[in-house]
């Protein structure tokens, strides 16, 4: 399935399509000068929207988002091909700290919270980037606990002693405080209980239409991503092998059988979906 960069837009906002807050184009990953990692992977984020990107372990999710945020080269990693556009200008050969200035930032998969320090003390330091005085910061502070009342009530805690859906929720306060335009968000359901899950979704979900803050999401869990964003990109081996409206790629046959793990009604087991490999069936 191809789509155009203004069917994209249109699929989330008939008024966005000439209004990309972020356009990844056929870019390319390697690490240590060998290792090709991306191999021509292209999206976009609308502004204003909620994206997905899928696929299973290993399919170069995080690689994607590394490579938007300039994270790679800490694992010797670079962008060798392509370009990477956020508000219509080329930021591969920006640092980490320019972009989050610009207002791109990414929450990090594992949460990485200072476990020395209180959760306060986390949400202030997405600030650090900031000029515009602690009246300000400590308004933007107190949002974010109307947003997280969970860590309203956690926030002179040790960060490392509190659960994994607080310092998640920790995580993304954390980046809130640094006001983006856009947040990739890696794997937030990782190593959390359902409920949970859906509370911090929904918060996202909030946070988006209340804020007007971008999400590019990397999950795993395709059900839960579907459910909540508008557009989806399913990587395969470092490439987009599948694209389209949320709605669409949730009733699609391939979609169901091997990343939510249902077909023909049927809940399928790990042994019967491991035949995808063979198969390629998408790929034919």
């Amino acid at each position: 399935m191809t789509t155009t960069t203004a069917q994209l837009a249109d699929a989330i906002d008939p008024a966005a399509s000439a209004d990309l807050i972020l356009a990844v184009n056929n870019i390319e990953v390697i690490y240590d000068h060998v290792i090709l990692v991306l191999k021509g992977v292209s999206l976009d984020v609308p502004r204003g929207g909620i994206v997905a990107l899928l696929g299973a372990n290993g399919a170069g999710k995080t690689t994607t988002l590394k490579a938007i945020s300039n994270l790679l080269h800490a694992e010797r990693g670079e962008v060798t091909k392509g370009s990477i556009l956020f508000e219509g200008e080329e930021v591969q050969a920006r640092s980490p700290n320019e972009l989050v200035r610009r207002g791109c930032i990414q929450v990090m998969e594992g949460r990485h919270c200072f476990g020395h320090l209180t959760i306060e003390e986390n949400l202030l330091t997405g600030a650090y980037t900031r000029r515009d005085g602690s009246a300000a910061i400590r308004r933007d502070l107190d949002r974010v606990y109307a947003y997280f009342p969970r860590i309203a009530e956690r926030k002179d805690a040790m960060a490392g002693y509190t659960s994994g859906g607080e310092q998640q929720m920790c995580a993304i306060g954390r980046a809130l405080m640094s006001r983006p335009k856009m947040i990739l968000l890696d794997e937030p359901s990782m190593g959390l209980a359902p409920q949970i899950v859906e509370e911090i979704f929904e918060i996202v979900k909030d946070l988006n239409d209340k804020e007007g803050v971008s999400f590019l999401l990397a999950e795993q869990n395709t059900n839960m991503a579907l459910k909540f964003a508008q557009y989806g990109y399913i990587l395969e081996n470092g490439r987009v092998v599948m694209d389209g409206e949320a709605a669409s790629l949730r009733e699609n046959e391939d979609v169901k059988e091997f990343y939510l793990g249902i077909a023909e009604g049927k809940r399928k087991s790990f042994r019967e979906g491991k035949h995808y490999k063979r198969r390629k069936r998408w790929l034919a």
